[in-house]
């Protein structure tokens, strides 16, 4: 049975993951055009004449140029289905792409070719690694002035402890920029040119150097030389096992280096692997549909209220109308509507298959890390939540919709938004975030979304902790004497707020046997 026969072994479920400015929007673009999932392509920062990039659709992503939001493009290219999910770059938003990486099997990690491994980049590949998440390197932005691509490949080595393997290779660069040599096959891709690749008899063939500025050629030989003797074949099995990773370089603006890419993404990275649950592991090719809910988006299309459970099928087949048992309730919810998504425009799936992503229209009763399945009671690991960095009170301009802004609040924390923690001395609830602009996209949001204009104040705590002990009475006696420092977050669970960190690690000395954690992991609340 081939590669392709399959339905499981169609799919490519994959995240782009970057430092901000990178230009991962851009790629994300250009492989949904070489895809052939959109015409024509749109620049981040369009004008008004020209095509708004497809995966920013939020208002506030099209204002700033920036991601905010995951989203979702399901998209068929070359008889396989790709699962696209592009994350938000920006460090504020970390926490939906922390959530988005449980739910693919490998990711395309872009690089700035001027500026190499940048701190964001850094710590989304630590979370890969966590996961031992496959990556491809993308080098972008070729046609500009660039680091040494040695230095490049020695700085991902040294500071991600990940080898490389350089599949092309720049021919010349900057403004003289010709376009990429393959290392092992022989073949050259000419900047500007489409069409497939030309084959060449090696580096000194005159159709290479002739792409290359006559006072260069020596050198660039060399550089070839050495890059072919010196840098590490392509091994497959180190690449899916995390410790290897292929290296591309190119221009997504230009739209150069994207097919070699996307080729690659089908040819090399795996199929839907097997995924982790309390109790056992779940294998791809299991028959019983089970998966896992990793993202809420509400308000999706203004005209409808509504509100979508992004949900990544970890096996067997998922059919329109079916029965599926949510296993956090213990009840069945019936899945007359999901979806498949390319960023905000959606078309009904009327089935899906292990690897896929697909969006379920809910009213609330579907909520980040819930699992569903044919009727088995497992839960999958790994959708965790993050101790905020920053907190404040909601201060709302309109008394008279206290109820509204509840309801709001609540259904913002359950898409992710912002975390919500209501004080058990009955004050005002307070919101947590990792980075301001999460304040921000909530202001405008519960602006445009629900009209409530709101402003922000501080409040005399700076850091959280999810508690917990062994011994119950001990934790009910810590809850009594902290009263005022109290909140309950969505689940219900118990979180102690403290003024400053010296504040928090004095109680965490004072009650030793009390837990404080900053990530909480996803757990099944008792059924009702």
């Amino acid at each position: 049975m081939t590669d392709t026969q399959t339905p499981q072994a169609r799919r490519r479920t994959f995240a782009i993951i970057s430092h901000p400015d990178a230009g991962k929007t851009t790629l994300t673009e250009k492989i949904l055009l070489f895809g052939g999932a959109i015409q024509l392509a749109g620049e981040v920062k369009a004008k008004k004449n020209r095509v708004q990039t497809r995966s920013d659709w939020m208002g506030i992503e099209r204002e700033r140029g920036i991601s905010v939001v995951t989203s979702v493009m399901t998209f068929e290219y070359d008889g396989r289905v790709f699962n696209l999910l592009d994350t938000p770059g920006h460090e504020d938003f970390s926490e939906d792409t922390y959530r988005t990486l449980t739910a693919v099997d490998s990711a395309v990690m872009v690089i700035d070719a001027a500026k190499g491994i940048e701190a964001r980049t850094r710590k989304l590949f630590e979370v890969c690694r966590l996961r031992d998440i496959p990556i491809v390197t993308f080098i972008n932005k070729l046609d500009r002035e660039i680091r040494d691509p040695f230095d490049l490949l020695d700085e991902i080595e040294k500071t991600l402890a990940l080898d490389t393997a350089p599949v092309n290779w720049p021919i010349s660069r900057g403004k003289s920029f010709g376009g990429t040599y393959n290392l092992s096959e022989n073949t050259v891709r000419q900047i500007d040119r489409d069409g497939p690749a030309i084959s060449v008899s090696g580096p000194d063939d005159p159709a290479v150097l002739g792409l290359v500025p006559e006072y260069e050629r020596d050198a660039w030989l060399e550089e070839i030389e050495l890059a072919r003797a010196g840098c590490r074949p392509f091994d497959l099995t180190a690449f899916r096992e995390g410790h290897l990773t292929p290296v591309f370089f190119g221009s997504a603006l230009r739209n150069f280096g994207v097919k070699d890419l996307i080729d690659a993404m089908g040819a090399y990275a795996p199929p839907p692997r097997e995924q982790q649950a309390q109790t056992r592991v779940v294998k791809a090719d299991e028959p019983k549909m089970t998966g896992f809910v990793f993202k809420i988006q509400a308000n999706m299309d203004p005209n409808h209220r509504d509100r979508i459970a992004f949900m990544r099928v970890c096996s067997g087949k998922l059919s329109r109308g079916m029965k599926a048992k949510l296993v956090r309730t213990g009840k069945p919810m019936s899945l007359s509507a999901p979806q498949f998504f390319f960023a905000q425009d959606r078309a009904i799936a009327d089935e899906a298959f292990a690897g896929d992503v697909v969006g379920i229209p809910n009213h609330g009763t579907l909520r980040i890390g819930d699992t569903l399945t044919e009727g088995e009671e497992i839960v999958f690991r790994g959708v965790p939540s993050f101790a905020p960095e920053i907190m404040r009170r909601i201060k709302l301009t309109d008394a008279m919709k206290a109820k509204k802004l509840r309801e709001a609040l609540q259904q913002m924390a359950e898409e992710g938004v912002v975390q919500l923690f209501v004080p058990q001395d009955g004050s005002a609830p307070i919101v947590g975030v990792v980075g301001a602009l999460q304040l921000d996209v909530l202001k405008t949001r519960l602006a445009g979304e629900y009209s409530l204009p709101i402003d922000y104040e501080t409040t005399r705590f700076s850091v959280c902790r999810w508690i917990d002990s062994d011994d119950q009475k001990e934790l009910d006696k810590f809850i009594n004497a902290n009263g005022s420092a109290l909140a309950v977050d969505l689940d219900g669970a118990p979180v102690f707020m403290a003024s400053t960190a010296f504040s928090l690690n004095y109680e965490m000395e004072r009650w030793p046997e009390i837990r404080f954690t900053d990530i909480k992991d996803y757990q099944v609340q008792e059924k009702a």
